[in-house]
């Protein structure tokens, strides 16, 4: 019997694995970072460890530290969690040979499919099928798109699409640097890119005692940089002899490395029909919770259950209804996916869906982890009415702080191309994302009038405004990157606004407007952080920041400066880059990395690199300058 569990993750997944402990009566343990010594996870825990340091190498990525803070806190038994050591079979050989329980499948298993080249060529003897790999050497324009993918890991990391032979060679050497820094495995490998296919999976349940569970089939098409963003269950428009085929493969990629515990076999289904192995993760995965809403099943409890060595009943249980999940991460669509830093101020979702989070209202959200901030799940009997009722609770959803993804949320589970649940596959976001995120900006004025006018009745002595007529007022508003100037009086007669004619003012708090828009009555919530303001309504949100009425004239960067959009670490410069070189418009100069992303620098025109202030290894804040790019001057007409 498992009594005490240390989680060797963090965030989420920590407290998603305590929730499940709690009602099973077992004792839980976090680890920690120093950057992380104030987070939910550390704080819901009956115990925590602190790891010393902040970067995932010197904390969540050593497995001596973990083992002994679990033989410290007095655990018996280590959860992997996802990401850092999860399918590292080393630390699992490590808690098992300390004498404690591994909640995860068998370190034979995890080597097995740690590397993908190994793993496909261990599947090709099984039986299951694959694409075949492409030698670089040899590749031929017949071959192209071709994909260039790390060995080791996964989240996108170390991954390139390669659509002209001569960019092969460059994109084989930036994805083995990356794969080295994020796996210190820098081997990567070629496969033919399926345009238009459809990222499938099939969920995997395995006891001791020869049962093997699939739990129906997930799609998770919908990705950015090769990371997903919605996934489903089960896997819409799949022709049932196809789900049979994924259903037989995953089993018998299971008993091929005779597996235990949770796990997840990929597919990659072409337009065509055929399904091609891609990987198996040897742990759960981020989207489990759809798994477990159709299924009626607590995956953790399971795995629990398996670790203890009990046997899991012969069949599971019959699936019912559809299940949707959206990731929220504090980024910026619009911005390249850039990753967004500071408070979360609040968190709010309507009743009726499933909310899995690692962060809670007044959190930091920082530079070190992934920027996912929470997952939401809804269930219901069809899938029509899940897809309604997600899109339907992240649009009323109050989310104050850093700028996230939810509006792409949103316009997503609404596109026609994915209502029509036959249209999925992985380019979605190539196709629409530039639809995706054009600001609505229409709708985006009204709501600053709202900030405006609470933002005015907050500052004022007088609570019966209508009694009390005011001077003509401005105020002044970023959002998405245009400045609303919104300009109006309060009178006897109520409220004039320029630009809005047909606006009428209902009832006036600092912190709730409601606002007569073409007859129809509005009701905006305003929430003020710092100056930012947050204005929310039943048809959406908006968040603004307050511009200043006289600008610091000496706020100014020298012409050509790239400055850091996020806080992050300068983790490559481009070979032989040194000041006083020509560039080129869009030429790469040096690389960033934020919440395990990097993200490219590039010269934003054509002209002499001036000044290279930062070097491999800096850690920049956001704003800090990076580089310097000056045009030729303009040379007057003969």
């Amino acid at each position: 019997m498992i009594r005490s569990v240390l989680v060797a993750g963090r965030g989420e997944i920590a407290r998603r694995v305590f929730r499940t402990c709690r009602e099973l009566g077992i004792a839980t343990v976090a680890v920690h970072s120093d950057a992380d010594a104030g987070a939910p996870h550390v704080r819901e825990a009956d115990t925590a460890v602190r790891l010393p340091g902040d970067a995932p190498a010197d904390t969540y990525l050593r497995g001596d530290l973990i083992v002994r803070a679990a033989l410290a806190a007095g655990a018996d038994a280590v959860h992997p969690g996802y990401g850092f050591l999860s399918e590292n079979a080393a630390f699992a050989a490590a808690v098992a040979e300390a004498g404690l329980s591994w909640i995860g499948p068998p370190p034979p298993a995890i080597e097995a499919m740690a590397s993908k080249t190994r793993a496909k060529e261990l599947m090709a003897a099984a039986g299951v099928p694959l694409l075949a790999p492409v030698d670089p050497a040899a590749a031929t324009k017949a071959e192209l798109p071709l994909l260039v993918k790390a060995a080791a890991g996964g989240g996108g990391r170390g991954m390139r699409l390669v659509t002209e032979l001569a960019d092969l060679e460059g994109e084989l050497r930036a994805a083995e640097a990356e794969a080295a820094a994020a796996f210190g495995d820098g081997e990567v490998f070629v496969e033919p890119y399926v345009v238009g296919g459809r990222h499938v999976e099939v969920q995997i349940l395995a006891d001791a005692h020869g049962t093997v569970w699939t739990l129906g089939t997930r799609d998770c098409s919908l990705q950015r940089r090769h990371q997903k963003v919605i996934e489903e269950a089960p896997a819409p428009a799949l022709p049932d002899e196809l789900r049979d085929t994924l259903h037989r493969a995953a089993a018998q990629a299971a008993r091929a490395i005779d597996y235990r515990g949770a796990g997840t076999v990929e597919f990659l289904v072409a337009t065509d029909g055929r399904a091609y192995f891609l990987e198996m993760n040897t742990r759960l995965q981020v989207e489990h919770p759809v798994t477990e809403e159709i299924y009626r099943l607590d995956l953790v409890a399971l795995q629990i259950r398996v670790a203890e060595g009990r046997p899991l009943e012969a069949r599971p249980p019959a699936p019912s209804g559809h299940a949707v999940e959206a990731r929220l991460y504090a980024e910026d669509p619009a911005a390249g996916w850039q990753p967004q830093t500071g408070t979360l101020h609040r968190l709010a979702l309507p009743d009726g869906v499933r909310l899995d989070s690692g962060v809670t209202d007044g959190d930091t959200i920082g530079v070190h982890y992934d920027p996912l901030l929470a997952k939401v799940i809804a269930w219901a009997p069809s899938r029509d009415e899940a897809v309604r009722k997600l899109a339907g609770a992240l649009e009323r959803a109050r989310i104050h702080g850093p700028a996230t993804n939810r509006e792409l949320l949103v316009r997503s589970l609404r596109h026609p191309e994915f209502t029509d649940a036959g249209a999925l596959d992985t380019g979605f976001y190539d196709r629409n994302l530039a639809a995706l995120t054009r600001p609505g900006e229409d709708a985006a004025a009204v709501f600053a009038l709202a900030a405006a006018l609470a933002d005015a009745h907050g500052r004022s002595r007088f609570g019966g405004f209508r009694n009390v007529p005011s001077g003509p007022q401005a105020k002044t508003y970023a959002h998405a990157g245009t400045d609303h100037e919104v300009r109006y009086r309060l009178t006897r007669d109520g409220l004039l606004a320029e630009d809005f004619p047909g606006v009428r003012l209902l009832s006036l708090a600092p912190d709730e407007v409601v606002l007569e828009v073409d007859g129809l009555r509005r009701q905006f919530a305003v929430a003020r952080h710092g100056d930012r303001v947050h204005v929310d309504a039943p048809h959406g949100s908006h968040a603004f920041t307050a511009l200043p009425r006289f600008p610091d004239p000496t706020a100014r960067t020298e012409p050509g400066s790239l400055l850091a959009p996020m806080p992050g670490t300068v983790v490559r410069i481009a070979p032989g880059l040194a000041e006083g070189d020509r560039v080129e418009a869009g030429q790469p100069l040096l690389w960033l990395e934020a919440m395990k992303m990097e993200h490219k620098i590039t010269a934003p025109a054509a002209g002499t690199l001036t000044a290279l202030p930062v070097h491999t290894g800096r850690q920049v804040e956001v704003g800090a300058l990076l580089a310097v790019v000056a045009e030729p001057s303009a040379t007057p007409a003969d």
